[in-house]
């Protein structure tokens, strides 16, 4: 899995992704608190458009949808509306400090509301959901709970459980190069993964399994120093690293009697991930295997986790056929 091995670069991005046709924001009542906060979103294309919009979750959780940029492209190429939003607690959007280590306050129930309220206030009744790792989590749950309006579902690099997903992980670090591991392992040990060995040491495995393009792209660069300047997402819900997940998302996992099953995307579920992927294909299976309807799924050789930042034309022709064909 190492990319230093005989196999080509991704080409990466050919273009650059067009500026938003608007930016806002909307009012959300946090459910379990009543604090009044804002949810901060861009959009290309129209609302008012017949084509169903696509709306974007980012993953982290708490990592901006920056690095999600180059999907909007899609709203050149094929007319469909493209929404993207900072979910709450990071970003642009209110932020609560504050509320660092309070697993009460930062649930999946949380952010299951504020994707809700968003479509709901800009009056979306019909749409599709694309998600990429815990914001696939967060697509898959509410396609799960949601009533009515969902059509297509995307999961990109998103695992069917938390558990599968940390052992797979673990066994990806345990190919990287000896020396890396043993930082990664000391500063885990005397409980210093925020020094700037341990950051290091991760940015190597990120390259492998994260994303495979040299430099960074700017729109992933930027969603990294969003996290780093503000972690309090990403520290209560997940813990200091991926490896090692101690927060509420530990024991996530929609392999329960009925879940996948149960999840009700009527125009059906595309799943994609990279053939370096750290979410490898035993942690995408589960959605294959038991989704209900119409499922694809189709994997890019030359990517990890962001294909549309690695294989930017070839993600948008496979994700944009499908969203416009017929069924």
């Amino acid at each position: 899995m190492d990319p230093s091995w005989d196999i080509p670069p991704p080409p990466g991005q050919e273009r650059r992704p067009p500026p938003p046709t608007k930016t806002g924001t909307v009012l959300f009542k946090i459910p379990n608190t009543g604090d009044l906060c804002e949810t901060y979103y861009s959009l290309w294309g129209s609302l008012s458009s017949p084509v169903p919009p696509l709306v974007c979750l980012h993953g982290g959780p708490g990592i901006v949808h920056d690095y999600l940029l180059p999907i909007s492209l899609l709203s050149r190429d094929f007319a469909t509306p493209i929404l993207m939003y900072d979910q709450v607690g990071c970003g642009k959007s209110t932020r609560f400090p504050s509320r660092k280590g309070d697993t009460t306050f930062w649930t999946p129930d949380l952010f299951l509301a504020e994707l809700t309220n968003l479509v709901r206030a800009l009056g979306i009744t019909r749409y599709d959901l694309f998600g990429h790792s815990w914001g696939g989590m967060l697509a898959a749950q509410h396609a799960l709970t949601q009533d009515t309006g969902l059509r297509k579902l995307i999961l990109c690099g998103t695992p069917s459980d938390m558990p599968t997903f940390t052992r797979v992980t673990a066994s990806l670090r345990a190919c990287l190069p000896p020396e890396i591991v043993s930082v990664m392992e000391s500063c885990e040990r005397n409980h210093t993964t925020d020094s700037p060995d341990y950051q290091s040491a991760t940015i190597e495995f990120y390259r492998r399994h994260l994303c495979r393009m040299v430099p960074f792209a700017p729109e992933l660069l930027a969603s990294f120093a969003a996290m780093a300047e503000d972690p309090t997402v990403y520290a209560t819900m997940t813990g200091p690293t991926e490896f090692t997940v101690t927060g509420p998302l530990s024991g996530w996992s929609m392999l329960g009697e009925g879940q996948i099953e149960g999840m009700k995307a009527p125009g059906g579920m595309l799943l994609l991930n990279g053939c370096f992927d750290e979410a490898q294909d035993v942690c995408v299976q589960p959605f294959f295997e038991r989704g209900e309807g119409r499922v694809k799924w189709v994997q890019f050789a030359l990517s990890a986790s962001m294909p549309w930042l690695e294989e930017t034309e070839r993600f948008l022709r496979v994700v944009g056929g499908w969203l416009t064909s017929r069924q």
